[in-house]
């Protein structure tokens, strides 16, 4: 199977963009490969609760549902540390999530890392 990097920069402003990097990463985890994905930007918002649970795209689905599916399968959570602090998402947001937050080198070694990226 392959490695998967998804690269997330779009946020809650993007909801249909955003929903369907999760929901690509869920179909990634189901087909057997090793997911991981990067958020950064405004993408960092997701991770917060309230958005997790409200946050719906046309016709790619529920955040939460999708998120839920991704970390049941395995697949790595990055949080860009810069932007993350930009934005007001603290360690309090991830609290029981297998989330790390993480450098730009350490997407960089991501990527570098696997077969295919994927940038939402």
């Amino acid at each position: 199977m392959a490695t998967i990097l998804i690269h997330v920069t779009s946020g809650p402003e993007n909801p249909t963009r955003a929903a369907l990097s999760f929901l690509v990463a869920k179909a990634a985890v189901d087909e057997g490969h090793e997911v991981s994905m990067f958020l950064a930007g405004d993408a960092t918002q997701l991770l917060r609760d309230a958005v997790l649970d409200s946050l719906v795209g046309l016709g790619t689905g529920s955040l939460r549902e999708s998120y839920d599916a991704v970390v049941a399968g395995g697949a790595k959570l990055y949080a860009s540390g810069m932007s993350s602090k930009a934005r007001g998402v603290a360690e309090a947001d991830l609290e029981g999530k297998p989330v790390e937050f993480a450098m730009p080198n350490r997407l960089v070694e991501l990527a570098l890392q696997s077969d295919t990226v994927l940038t939402y």
